[in-house]
């Protein structure tokens, strides 16, 4: 079996707090993987490490196969994008927003290439020259998800993207992520809601405390009589 990324007894210390504490844990490639636990737990420090947003003080991270240092933060950030519960949109065009990051890299976006990755996510054309601002809340999301997967990533960093959004923009953006999923394209989402993880994850791993204190299958998960596992799943059903 093959891994996107890797941790081997990895830490992040601030101020001699523990945000994560000796984690050694596998995100297998092509797989989902949902991160859920209480608020606090470590799970977004976690994602920022995945993409070095944020550097471990103890440990290593490998990231398919070599250590996370060996690359440049621009490859780096190709390879692995993350999108937040509150992505960025700029004031200004649709189509702009899209081709920020490839006029960062000194490159340029075709408005076929836009229009394109517009349709790719769900989106209609004729939002290219509209206002990125004007679009609702599960539109921007899919907004930030095309603007990722310009980059051509291979693993996609999720954090909350639902969280703020109606029923049916959530099932929008799930099926989205399941159409990306197909692709090939391994994903790590950090989510509160256990119904949604146990939809979407091929692996769950629950967190506590800066630690990863169960992770498995969602199945296995979801049936562990682990005292962890029950009091974050009795929890957040209630």
């Amino acid at each position: 079996m093959s891994y996107a990324i890797q941790f081997q007894n990895m830490s992040y210390t601030v101020n001699k707090q523990n945000i994560l504490h000796n984690i050694s844990q596998n995100i297998n490639t092509g797989a989902i993987t949902t991160l859920i636990g209480p608020s606090g737990a470590g799970k977004t420090t976690l994602l920022k490490m995945c993409n070095a947003l944020l550097s471990p003080t103890a440990g290593t991270i490998y990231v398919q196969g070599q250590t996370i240092d060996t690359f440049t933060p621009t490859t780096l950030r190709q390879k692995i994008g993350i999108v937040l519960q509150n992505a960025p949109i700029l004031r200004t065009t649709v189509f702009n927003n899209l081709a920020l990051l490839r006029h960062l890299q000194k490159q340029e976006l075709t408005q076929e290439e836009a229009l394109h990755m517009l349709t790719d996510v769900g989106l209609d054309e004729a939002l290219l020259m509209r206002q990125a601002t004007d679009l609702s809340g599960g539109q921007k999301q899919k907004l930030a998800i095309a603007r990722t997967l310009l980059n051509r990533s291979e693993i996609l960093l999720l954090d909350e993207i639902t969280s703020a959004l109606d029923p049916h923009s959530v099932q929008e953006i799930e099926q989205l992520i399941i159409k990306i999923r197909q692709k090939g394209i391994t994903i790590i989402w950090i989510t509160h809601n256990i119904e949604q993880a146990q939809k979407m994850g091929d692996y769950i791993w629950v967190m506590a405390q800066g630690q990863v204190v169960a992770s498995g299958t969602t199945n296995e998960i979801m049936n562990s009589n682990d005292a962890h596992v029950q009091a974050f799943l009795l929890g957040g059903r209630q």
